[in-house]
Protein backbone atom coordinates (compact mmCIF):
# COMPACT_ATOMS: atom_id res chain seq x y z
CA UNK A 1 0.00 0.00 0.00
CA UNK A 2 1.48 3.28 -1.12
CA UNK A 3 2.42 6.06 1.69
CA UNK A 4 -0.84 8.77 -0.42
CA UNK A 5 -3.15 5.43 0.00
CA UNK A 6 -2.17 4.96 3.60
CA UNK A 7 -2.95 8.76 4.28
CA UNK A 8 -5.95 8.66 2.74
CA UNK A 9 -7.39 6.62 5.21
CA UNK A 10 -6.58 7.99 7.59
CA UNK A 11 -8.15 11.50 6.92
CA UNK A 12 -11.01 9.59 5.75
CA UNK A 13 -11.27 7.41 9.24
CA UNK A 14 -10.83 10.92 10.44
CA UNK A 15 -13.72 12.38 8.86
CA UNK A 16 -16.33 9.34 9.65
CA UNK A 17 -14.97 9.91 13.54
CA UNK A 18 -15.05 13.65 13.33
CA UNK A 19 -18.77 14.17 14.25
CA UNK A 20 -18.06 11.97 16.83
CA UNK A 21 -15.32 13.26 18.45
CA UNK A 22 -16.39 17.23 18.67
CA UNK A 23 -19.07 16.96 21.27
CA UNK A 24 -16.87 14.15 22.87
CA UNK A 25 -14.29 16.59 23.35
CA UNK A 26 -16.74 19.46 24.62
CA UNK A 27 -17.61 17.20 27.31
CA UNK A 28 -14.10 17.03 28.49
CA UNK A 29 -13.74 20.67 27.94
CA UNK A 30 -16.43 21.30 29.92
CA UNK A 31 -15.86 18.70 32.90
CA UNK A 32 -12.15 20.31 33.20
CA UNK A 33 -13.69 23.34 33.72
CA UNK A 34 -16.42 22.29 36.17
CA UNK A 35 -13.86 20.68 38.10
CA UNK A 36 -10.96 23.47 38.17
CA UNK A 37 -13.79 25.86 39.35
CA UNK A 38 -15.05 23.26 42.43
CA UNK A 39 -11.05 22.79 43.14
CA UNK A 40 -10.53 26.61 42.97
CA UNK A 41 -13.65 27.22 45.54
CA UNK A 42 -12.05 24.52 47.48
CA UNK A 43 -8.53 26.26 47.80
CA UNK A 44 -10.55 29.56 48.09
CA UNK A 45 -12.02 28.20 51.27
CA UNK A 46 -9.44 26.88 52.90
CA UNK A 47 -6.73 29.44 52.29
CA UNK A 48 -8.77 32.84 52.67
CA UNK A 49 -12.79 32.10 54.09
CA UNK A 50 -12.10 29.72 56.57
CA UNK A 51 -9.25 32.01 58.25
CA UNK A 52 -11.41 34.93 58.07
CA UNK A 53 -14.25 32.66 59.96
CA UNK A 54 -12.14 31.18 62.97
CA UNK A 55 -11.21 34.68 63.33
CA UNK A 56 -15.01 36.02 63.43
CA UNK A 57 -15.68 33.57 65.79
CA UNK A 58 -12.34 34.64 68.01
CA UNK A 59 -13.65 37.82 68.13
CA UNK A 60 -17.77 36.85 68.90
CA UNK A 61 -16.05 34.85 71.76
CA UNK A 62 -17.69 31.64 70.50
CA UNK A 63 -17.20 28.03 72.60
CA UNK A 64 -15.39 25.13 70.63
CA UNK A 65 -18.82 23.21 70.74
CA UNK A 66 -20.46 26.16 68.69
CA UNK A 67 -17.56 26.67 66.42
CA UNK A 68 -18.22 22.98 64.81
CA UNK A 69 -21.37 23.17 63.41
CA UNK A 70 -20.74 26.74 62.14
CA UNK A 71 -17.72 25.96 60.27
CA UNK A 72 -19.57 22.98 58.92
CA UNK A 73 -22.41 25.23 57.50
CA UNK A 74 -20.10 27.97 56.16
CA UNK A 75 -18.55 25.10 54.29
CA UNK A 76 -21.33 23.53 52.77
CA UNK A 77 -22.73 27.13 51.70
CA UNK A 78 -19.18 28.22 50.08
CA UNK A 79 -18.85 24.50 48.27
CA UNK A 80 -22.77 24.93 47.10
CA UNK A 81 -21.94 28.43 45.46
CA UNK A 82 -18.65 26.82 44.24
CA UNK A 83 -20.77 24.09 42.48
CA UNK A 84 -23.32 26.68 41.02
CA UNK A 85 -20.70 28.73 39.71
CA UNK A 86 -18.85 25.55 38.18
CA UNK A 87 -22.12 25.14 36.49
CA UNK A 88 -22.94 28.42 34.55
CA UNK A 89 -19.34 28.13 33.84
CA UNK A 90 -19.23 24.71 32.10
CA UNK A 91 -21.91 25.41 30.06
CA UNK A 92 -24.60 23.55 32.45
CA UNK A 93 -26.96 26.61 32.73
CA UNK A 94 -30.32 23.92 32.00
CA UNK A 95 -29.21 21.50 34.01
CA UNK A 96 -28.76 24.14 36.93
CA UNK A 97 -32.15 25.34 36.23
CA UNK A 98 -33.70 22.31 36.68
CA UNK A 99 -31.67 21.35 39.49
CA UNK A 100 -32.63 24.78 40.97
CA UNK A 101 -36.75 23.53 40.49
CA UNK A 102 -36.09 20.33 41.71
CA UNK A 103 -34.75 21.51 44.62
CA UNK A 104 -37.11 23.82 45.25
CA UNK A 105 -39.93 21.79 45.15
CA UNK A 106 -37.68 19.10 47.45
CA UNK A 107 -37.15 22.22 49.74
CA UNK A 108 -40.73 22.92 50.37
CA UNK A 109 -41.52 19.19 50.95
CA UNK A 110 -38.82 18.81 53.38
CA UNK A 111 -39.82 22.19 55.16
CA UNK A 112 -43.32 20.33 55.89
CA UNK A 113 -42.26 17.11 56.47
CA UNK A 114 -39.31 18.55 59.32
CA UNK A 115 -40.97 21.22 60.72
CA UNK A 116 -40.15 20.50 64.95
CA UNK A 117 -36.93 20.11 63.49
CA UNK A 118 -36.38 23.24 61.61
CA UNK A 119 -37.82 24.68 65.01
CA UNK A 120 -35.31 22.80 66.94
CA UNK A 121 -32.46 24.10 64.66
CA UNK A 122 -33.70 27.80 64.74
CA UNK A 123 -34.07 27.66 68.38
CA UNK A 124 -30.50 25.65 68.40
CA UNK A 125 -28.97 29.19 66.47
CA UNK A 126 -30.87 31.49 69.30
CA UNK A 127 -28.54 29.23 72.25
CA UNK A 128 -25.58 30.02 70.34
CA UNK A 129 -26.34 33.61 69.69
CA UNK A 130 -28.36 34.60 72.81
CA UNK A 131 -25.56 32.22 74.98
CA UNK A 132 -28.20 31.53 78.17
CA UNK A 133 -25.93 28.72 79.29
CA UNK A 134 -22.89 27.22 77.97
CA UNK A 135 -21.40 23.45 78.59
CA UNK A 136 -20.64 22.72 81.96
CA UNK A 137 -23.43 25.13 83.55
CA UNK A 138 -25.78 23.83 85.71
CA UNK A 139 -29.52 24.62 84.73
CA UNK A 140 -33.10 24.16 85.79
CA UNK A 141 -36.13 24.34 83.63
CA UNK A 142 -39.88 22.80 83.68
CA UNK A 143 -39.19 20.71 86.95
CA UNK A 144 -36.01 19.58 85.69
CA UNK A 145 -32.37 20.37 86.82
CA UNK A 146 -28.72 18.97 85.54
CA UNK A 147 -25.72 20.00 84.28
CA UNK A 148 -25.03 20.86 80.30
CA UNK A 149 -23.08 18.37 78.63
CA UNK A 150 -23.69 18.87 74.71
CA UNK A 151 -25.23 21.25 73.06
CA UNK A 152 -26.08 21.09 69.14
CA UNK A 153 -28.54 22.37 66.77
CA UNK A 154 -31.64 20.39 67.49
CA UNK A 155 -31.02 19.17 71.09
CA UNK A 156 -29.36 19.64 73.99
CA UNK A 157 -27.89 17.02 76.52
CA UNK A 158 -28.38 17.52 80.33
CA UNK A 159 -26.95 15.02 82.85
CA UNK A 160 -29.47 14.80 86.02
CA UNK A 161 -27.88 14.63 89.68
CA UNK A 162 -29.41 11.31 89.30
CA UNK A 163 -26.67 10.21 86.68
CA UNK A 164 -29.41 10.76 84.07
CA UNK A 165 -28.82 11.54 80.47
CA UNK A 166 -32.22 14.08 79.38
CA UNK A 167 -32.01 14.70 75.48
CA UNK A 168 -34.49 18.15 75.60
CA UNK A 169 -35.31 19.64 72.28
CA UNK A 170 -33.53 22.58 71.95
CA UNK A 171 -37.31 24.30 71.19
CA UNK A 172 -38.48 23.69 74.52
CA UNK A 173 -35.00 25.31 76.14
CA UNK A 174 -35.92 28.82 74.15
CA UNK A 175 -39.83 28.38 74.62
CA UNK A 176 -39.68 28.26 78.57
CA UNK A 177 -38.43 29.42 81.47
CA UNK A 178 -34.41 28.14 82.11
CA UNK A 179 -32.86 29.24 85.13
CA UNK A 180 -29.23 29.06 85.42
CA UNK A 181 -27.86 29.74 88.67
CA UNK A 182 -24.18 29.57 87.58
CA UNK A 183 -24.29 32.24 84.73
CA UNK A 184 -22.69 34.98 86.85
CA UNK A 185 -19.90 34.70 89.20
CA UNK A 186 -21.34 34.59 92.33
CA UNK A 187 -24.94 33.10 94.04
CA UNK A 188 -27.23 33.97 96.79
CA UNK A 189 -28.32 30.68 98.76
CA UNK A 190 -31.36 31.65 101.25
CA UNK A 191 -31.81 29.27 104.29
CA UNK A 192 -34.84 29.74 106.69
CA UNK A 193 -33.70 28.41 110.33
CA UNK A 194 -36.99 28.39 112.39
CA UNK A 195 -36.41 28.91 116.34
CA UNK A 196 -38.61 28.78 119.15
CA UNK A 197 -41.43 31.57 119.87
CA UNK A 198 -39.63 31.83 123.59
CA UNK A 199 -35.69 31.77 122.19
CA UNK A 200 -34.08 35.32 121.89
CA UNK A 201 -34.21 36.51 118.42
CA UNK A 202 -31.17 38.71 118.44
CA UNK A 203 -28.70 35.73 120.02
CA UNK A 204 -29.91 33.90 116.96
CA UNK A 205 -29.36 36.19 114.54
CA UNK A 206 -25.89 36.77 115.47
CA UNK A 207 -25.33 33.46 115.73
CA UNK A 208 -26.34 32.67 112.04
CA UNK A 209 -24.42 35.80 110.63
CA UNK A 210 -21.03 34.80 112.70
CA UNK A 211 -21.52 30.90 111.84
CA UNK A 212 -21.10 32.26 108.05
CA UNK A 213 -18.65 35.05 108.73
CA UNK A 214 -16.34 31.52 109.90
CA UNK A 215 -17.24 29.83 106.36
CA UNK A 216 -14.38 30.45 103.84
CA UNK A 217 -17.31 29.23 101.16
CA UNK A 218 -18.88 32.35 102.10
CA UNK A 219 -18.26 35.65 100.42
CA UNK A 220 -17.82 38.61 103.13
CA UNK A 221 -18.86 40.88 100.64
CA UNK A 222 -22.07 40.72 99.94
CA UNK A 223 -22.23 40.17 104.00
CA UNK A 224 -24.47 37.70 105.18
CA UNK A 225 -26.86 39.38 106.16
CA UNK A 226 -30.46 37.50 108.54
CA UNK A 227 -34.29 38.47 108.51
CA UNK A 228 -37.33 37.49 110.07
CA UNK A 229 -39.62 36.31 107.37
CA UNK A 230 -41.92 34.06 109.18
CA UNK A 231 -44.33 33.80 112.01
CA UNK A 232 -45.95 30.11 111.59
CA UNK A 233 -47.77 27.94 113.73
CA UNK A 234 -44.31 26.35 116.05
CA UNK A 235 -41.77 28.68 115.28
CA UNK A 236 -40.33 32.27 114.02
CA UNK A 237 -38.47 31.65 110.96
CA UNK A 238 -35.10 33.91 110.35
CA UNK A 239 -34.23 33.82 106.42
CA UNK A 240 -29.95 33.66 106.11
CA UNK A 241 -29.00 35.47 102.75
CA UNK A 242 -25.75 34.15 102.11
CA UNK A 243 -23.31 33.95 98.82
CA UNK A 244 -20.70 31.83 97.22
CA UNK A 245 -18.20 32.41 94.70
CA UNK A 246 -17.90 31.11 91.39
CA UNK A 247 -20.90 28.14 92.04
CA UNK A 248 -21.83 25.03 90.47
CA UNK A 249 -23.61 22.45 91.51
CA UNK A 250 -21.51 20.47 94.20
CA UNK A 251 -20.26 24.25 95.49
CA UNK A 252 -24.11 25.33 96.30
CA UNK A 253 -24.82 21.62 97.77
CA UNK A 254 -21.87 21.62 100.11
CA UNK A 255 -21.33 25.21 101.04
CA UNK A 256 -24.81 24.91 102.22
CA UNK A 257 -24.82 21.75 104.14
CA UNK A 258 -21.73 22.80 106.22
CA UNK A 259 -23.16 26.48 107.10
CA UNK A 260 -26.79 24.76 108.45
CA UNK A 261 -24.70 21.87 110.48
CA UNK A 262 -22.62 24.69 111.65
CA UNK A 263 -25.54 26.67 112.67
CA UNK A 264 -27.17 24.01 114.02
CA UNK A 265 -24.13 22.93 116.35
CA UNK A 266 -23.81 26.35 117.67
CA UNK A 267 -27.56 26.24 118.64
CA UNK A 268 -27.72 23.18 120.62
CA UNK A 269 -24.87 24.63 122.28
CA UNK A 270 -26.52 28.16 123.02
CA UNK A 271 -29.92 26.61 124.18
CA UNK A 272 -31.68 27.51 121.49
CA UNK A 273 -34.27 24.69 120.40
CA UNK A 274 -35.61 23.99 116.73
CA UNK A 275 -39.21 23.40 117.10
CA UNK A 276 -41.14 20.53 115.10
CA UNK A 277 -44.83 20.71 113.86
CA UNK A 278 -46.96 20.83 116.88
CA UNK A 279 -51.41 19.63 115.41
CA UNK A 280 -53.61 19.62 117.85
CA UNK A 281 -56.78 16.90 116.92
CA UNK A 282 -60.20 17.67 118.22
CA UNK A 283 -63.38 15.37 117.73
CA UNK A 284 -66.91 15.30 118.49
CA UNK A 285 -69.67 12.43 117.85
CA UNK A 286 -73.11 13.51 117.24
CA UNK A 287 -74.30 10.73 119.38
CA UNK A 288 -72.69 12.47 122.45
CA UNK A 289 -74.69 15.12 123.43
CA UNK A 290 -75.52 15.19 126.99
CA UNK A 291 -79.25 15.08 127.16
CA UNK A 292 -79.32 12.47 124.88
CA UNK A 293 -76.52 10.50 126.84
CA UNK A 294 -78.28 11.20 130.19
CA UNK A 295 -81.91 10.04 128.96
CA UNK A 296 -80.16 6.76 127.68
CA UNK A 297 -78.25 6.02 130.92
CA UNK A 298 -80.97 6.96 132.75
CA UNK A 299 -83.36 4.28 130.51
CA UNK A 300 -80.50 1.72 131.53
CA UNK A 301 -80.01 2.26 135.09
CA UNK A 302 -84.33 1.67 135.52
CA UNK A 303 -84.17 -1.39 132.96
CA UNK A 304 -81.56 -2.49 135.51
CA UNK A 305 -83.85 -1.72 138.43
Amino acid sequence: MSAAGGTSDVVAVAGTLEPFLRPLTGIVIDAAIFLAVVFATYLLYKAVIAPLVLRLFDRQGLDEHARRPLQKIVAFLVLFAGVTVAFGAAGYQGFLRSLATIAAAATLAIGFALQDVIKNFVAGVFIYTDKPFRIGDWIEWQGNSGVVEDISFRVTRVRTFDNELLTVPNAVLTGDVVKNPVAKKTLRLKFVFGIDYEDDVEKATDIIVEEAEKSDAILDDPAPSVRLTELADSYVGLQSRIWIDDPSRADFVKARADYVKAVKKRFDEEGISIPFPQRTVSGRNEWTDPTSFGGAAEAGIGGDS
